[in-house]
Parts: C-alpha cells; structure tokens; sequence
C-alpha cells in the first residue's frame, strides 16, 4: 500500500533536477557560516584577553608609578631634614634615588607592555569585524538560495552563489587584516 502512495505522490510532485545542486550549495554555505561564526566567536575571545591583559599592566603601572611616588617623597623628605648622622641619611638618600630611577624604568616598560596589549586587541577587533560582516553575508546568501525551493526560480540559487562568494572572500580577508 505504502508503494502506490510513494508512486502517487512522485506524480503530484515530481523531483526537480536543479534541487539536489541548490541543496549542496545551501548546505555549503551552512558550513560557512558556521566556520564564521566559529572564527568571529575565537576573535571576540582573543581580543578580550587582550583587554584584560591590558587591563592588568595599566594596575601594574599604577602600582609601581604609587610606589615610585613614595621613594621620590622620602628622597626630598631625606634631603630636606636636618639628620644627625648626615653620611648615613646620604647613603640613605642615594639608594632610594637608584629606587625611584628603577620604578621609573619599570613604569615605562609595563606602560610599553600595556600599549602592544591595546594595539593587538585592536588588530583583532577588526578581524572579528570581518569574520561577524561575513557571517551576516552568508546567512543572507543562504536565505537567498533558499528562495529557489519556495519561487522555483534559478535567479535567487544563482544570486545566493555570487552573495556567498562575497561572503566567503569578506571572511579570507580577516586573515589578512592588519
């Protein structure tokens, strides 16, 4: 009984010849906009890293520019009291001055630190960009294709190529972005 209903409705609807590439090609571009979504997804974790590392070498920088502060305020503290054992408070004073040159240099080179944190958190940011607009442009792609199952017209299968293909380009050049 289940034969002649199959027959039956192979009549009614007859398998068209261009559903089986319109399918693969929609299924293509399933797979692409997942590998987009995946990467923009990877990027957006990438450049909050980066934040947060920047993040923390800002407080480390605060940190040491607090203590730098303190060693120049017990240099002039040192040199502006008169002590009773003036070669003692000398020596005193020179090793807090070598301190204050050591926070110093340190300050700086965290400051260096947390700048190449912000400009790599930026590079990724316009990667993820990328990777988000080529999502955008292949799910519409596939919504297009979609369209030649409902309309039976090739015009929406061959529009979804070209949109996918541009999609698919937008996605290689967030490899390339600097």
């Amino acid at each position: 009984m289940h034969e002649g209903l199959e027959g039956h409705e192979a009549h009614e609807h007859p398998e068209e010849p261009w559903t089986l590439p319109v399918a693969v090609t929609m299924s293509i571009l399933t797979v692409l906009v997942a590998m987009a979504t995946l990467l923009a997804h990877r990027a957006a974790t990438d450049k909050l890293l980066l934040q947060t590392k920047a993040t923390d070498q800002w407080a480390y920088y605060q940190a040491k520019n607090i203590r730098l502060h303190e060693m120049q305020s017990v240099v002039d503290l040192l040199g502006t009291l008169a002590p009773a054992d003036k070669e003692k408070a000398a020596a005193l004073q020179e090793k807090y001055k070598k301190e204050v040159e050591r926070y110093q240099g340190d300050k700086d080179d965290i400051s260096e630190k947390a700048k190449e944190f912000e400009a790599e958190g930026k590079h990724i940011s316009r990667r993820e960009d990328r990777f988000d607009l080529a999502e955008v442009i292949l799910e519409i792609a596939l919504i297009i294709c979609s369209l030649t199952l409902i309309t039976r017209k090739m015009i929406f299968w061959h529009s979804g190529i070209a949109l996918g293909a541009v999609g698919f380009l937008v996605a290689l050049t967030g490899f390339f972005v600097h």
